[in-house]
């Protein structure tokens, strides 16, 4: 299951999660491109149920998204929380290699959401 959500804090939160279901790849990569349109400041909350890998053609998407969207990310996003079952600090320094903003990487959404709290979206750069 895929969902994304803005909330009144400019709080954009992704999930990616279980139970899967075959539709679920191409709505993950669309929530992407809708994410890499926002101009508005904001602050990301990327949660990932794991187990699910995304196929060859997804991977190469997702890796384009990335490329096509980081002047634009980088200039919007304030923070960054990516929570997974797996998180370490290795998967946060990954994504530190692609975007300027403050990111963490955890296992549990309320460490992800406390992170966020200290980078209000609504401030400006």
């Amino acid at each position: 299951m895929v969902s994304l959500e803005i909330d009144a804090d400019a709080v954009v939160t992704l999930r990616f999660m279980p139970p899967y279901r075959p539709e679920d790849e191409r709505a993950y990569l669309d929530a992407l491109h809708e994410i890499g349109r926002r101009e508005e400041p904001y602050t990301l909350l990327t949660v990932f149920g794991g187990g699910r890998a995304l196929s060859q053609a997804g991977e190469r998407e997702q890796a384009l998204w990335f490329k096509t969207t980081r002047e634009r990310v980088s200039r919007a996003c304030r923070a960054c929380a990516i929570v997974r079952p797996d998180a370490s600090e290795k998967t946060a320094e990954t994504f530190r290699r692609l975007w300027p903003f403050p990111i963490v990487a955890a296992r549990e959404e309320a460490a992800g959401r406390a992170f966020l709290i200290g980078h209000d979206s609504r401030a400006t750069s």
